[in-house]
């Protein structure tokens, strides 16, 4: 009797066999043919191609020999998709030649002033002229000039001369960062980028068009004629500017910060900073730094620098003197996590005290949502859902709003639970703009249509058709099983005047959603890291209360606090009302950074003794009985926290002033 059982498909190939120059290797299906060269060794040259936009096609630079039906034609690398058994020449005559005349052309009115340039000794156009280019020109013609440089913002200068027409800078205005301020402007051969008439480039990110621009058409104000290439040196590091933690490369000259640059960190910037990140390190070398140890020598008399031994002595013999619950610590989310760990030990096992708190009025109880189930950057980007519950993410974390708008525009839908209209507003699948204060009733009718129920005809000044049609959105979102059914919350305070207390009840019934996980929107840069190692009243190193901890901390340290402290408000009320009569702030400057400013100026008026530990001059700290400096950004190493627990490594570069 004939089997007549079915025979097992066999598996299907999930890569592409594709010859490069001769050479066998492995493609995925849809992978441009530029992309997997290079990740295969083979470099094609380019000047438009860029991994992280949408190809163009345009400078026609990567132009290869690719078989077809016709046999081998010339074909741009950037545009031409992978394919199984497909041939690729990148070496042959024809391609050679094809090379020489693009980069020939774009020399035409390309002018010669690579000693100049600050683009010169890391310049595409200059290395792919020596290695692909003709050796010489043909052209004894004048070339073009203009006005140089055009000041297109404060930070942002163009040399339209240098220009080779990439489209990248414009390419990354439009379909990355959404602000479309500078484009091609004019038709032909008198076709230039620029800006609209009369508005600058005035965007949050545009310090990236300079780094990804391949000559030196737009270079950076604080860079322009300070270094060459081969005079920097650098390190991999952090940025910690705000709470996302992109990963950037610190460069120097002379023991001075020169630039900062983004790199391709996939998890979580993909080379993108915000001009915050990528141009404050100028404050490094500021001229006002804190550089030696002040002393007041009377209550509102002036400053003396002494020595610092002297001024360690007097700050140590004085917090000794007070009982525990007299003293408190304001701040610490500008340190390291080795510092804050540190911080936390002095205050909470030398001192005894349980008043320490990183944040200053706004932010979100540690206990309330560090146990909650925990997303990743790419988890928001690649989710099912993204709810927004927070302030304006351009605003606070910048370069997460890059990732979220582009996960909104593959697809992603996003709901936005905002009192107030945000830069994600525009590419929100749903709004929900309740009342200030009611933002836990809108999620509760929110949950309970998700699960089924009916809701009021209008909650917290949201109609019930909104409510409905975010409800589907999320409903839609999880039957679809796309980012295995996981909805995204981000969270934090939509303003100072809304309390923790509702954004945490508004978490508890978020937590209810099926496969919800939260990404917290931390204002500080090292907050999370500043909480992981106990800078919160009731919290230890390790996320666990003192309840839970002290039993192991209390042998290891020698003791911890039994009584639960206060958190910045209650130290600044006590301190006011004189029963916290010593107030160290590490890094922290209560009467810029507290909502109440009222409230801070009377603490700190009224408090015996005020320690303040800082980089820079502030309102709080010149008022204080010792200042000490402290070593900043790039002038020391450790480690740092972002908003989804990501650990990642900060390096020393410079020396820091007064060492």
């Amino acid at each position: 009797m004939t089997d007549t059982a079915a025979v097992p498909e066999a598996p299907k190939k999930t890569t592409l066999t594709v010859t490069i120059d001769g050479h066998s290797m492995e493609a995925n299906p849809g992978e441009l043919l530029i992309a997997a060269a290079e990740r295969t060794g083979t470099y094609i040259p380019r000047f438009c191609w860029h991994p992280r936009m949408a190809e163009v096609g345009m400078c026609r630079m990567c132009l290869v020999e690719v078989s077809g039906p016709r046999g081998m034609s010339l074909q741009p690398a950037c545009m031409q998709p992978c394919a199984e058994g497909m041939v690729v020449d990148t070496k042959s005559d024809v391609v050679r030649k094809a090379q020489d005349g693009v980069l020939e052309f774009l020399l035409v009115n390309h002018p010669l002033d690579c000693p100049v340039c600050d683009k010169g000794g890391e310049c595409p156009l200059q290395d792919q002229t020596l290695t692909f280019g003709p050796g010489e020109s043909r052209f004894v013609e004048e070339k073009r000039h203009f006005e140089k440089p055009i000041a297109i913002s404060d930070l942002v200068l163009l040399d339209r001369e240098r220009c080779i027409l990439c489209d990248r800078c414009t390419r990354f205005s439009k379909e990355v960062s959404g602000d479309p301020l500078i484009h091609f402007i004019n038709r032909g051969n008198a076709t230039e980028v620029n800006t609209f008439p009369d508005d600058p480039y005035a965007s949050y990110f545009s310090g990236n068009v300079v780094q990804i621009c391949p000559v030196g058409a737009l270079t950076a104000e604080p860079y322009r004629f300070t270094a060459r290439p081969w005079d920097l040196d650098q390190v991999e590091s952090t940025c910690t500017s705000c709470a996302v933690g992109c990963r950037v490369v610190v460069q120097s000259s002379g023991d001075e910060v020169t630039r900062v640059q983004g790199v391709d960190a996939d998890p979580v910037n993909w080379g993108w900073l915000c001009d915050k990140g990528r141009f404050d390190f100028q404050g490094i070398g500021a001229p006002d730094r804190l550089t030696h140890p002040m002393v007041r020598l009377s209550k509102g008399g002036a400053s003396a620098k002494v020595a610092w031994t002297d001024a360690i002595g007097q700050v140590g013999d004085r917090l000794r003197a007070y009982q525990p619950s007299e003293i408190g610590f304001i701040g610490g989310a500008r340190l390291t996590n080795e510092d804050q760990y540190a911080l936390a030990k002095v205050a909470k096992s030398v001192l005894k005290t349980d008043n320490v708190d990183a944040q200053l009025g706004d932010g979100l109880p540690a206990h309330a949502w560090l146990g909650l189930p925990a997303a990743t950057i790419d988890d928001a980007a690649g989710a099912s859902a993204v709810l927004m519950f927070c302030a304006d993410v351009k605003e606070e974390l910048p370069v997460l709003f890059l990732r979220l708008r582009d996960a909104a525009q593959k697809r992603v839908p996003i709901i936005e639970l905002s009192p107030t209209r945000t830069a994600l507003s525009a590419y929100a699948r749903s709004t929900l703009a309740y009342r200030p204060g009611e933002a836990a009733s809108v999620a509760r009718s929110l949950v309970s249509l998700v699960e089924g129920g009916e809701v009021e005809r209008q909650v917290g000044g949201v109609e019930s058709s909104d409510l409905h049609g975010a409800a589907d959105v999320l409903k839609a979102a999880l039957a679809s099983g796309k980012g295995n059914g996981k909805v995204v919350v981000v969270f934090g305070r939509s303003s100072l005047a809304e309390t923790d207390d509702a954004v945490v009840d508004t978490l508890d019934i978020l937590n209810g959603l099926p496969g919800v996980a939260f990404l917290p929107a931390l204002r500080r840069a090292n907050l999370r890291g500043a909480l992981d190692m106990g800078l919160a009243p009731g919290m230890l190193p390790g996320r666990v209360s003192m309840a839970d901890g002290s039993s192991w901390f209390a042998p290891h340290w020698g003791s911890v606090p039994v009584a639960t402290g206060l958190d910045t408000q209650g130290m600044l009320v006590a301190a006011a009302e004189g029963r916290i009569r010593a107030l160290v702030l590490v890094g922290a400057d209560p009467l810029a950074d507290f909502p109440d400013r009222a409230l801070a100026t009377r603490a700190l008026a009224n408090v015996e003794y005020l320690v303040a530990l800082d980089t820079m001059p502030t309102a709080s700290n010149t008022v204080a009985d010792v200042v000490l400096p402290a070593a900043g950004y790039a002038e020391k190493s450790g480690t740092t926290t972002n908003i989804e627990g990501r650990v990642s490594n900060l390096r020393a570069k410079v020396s820091g002033p007064g060492l």
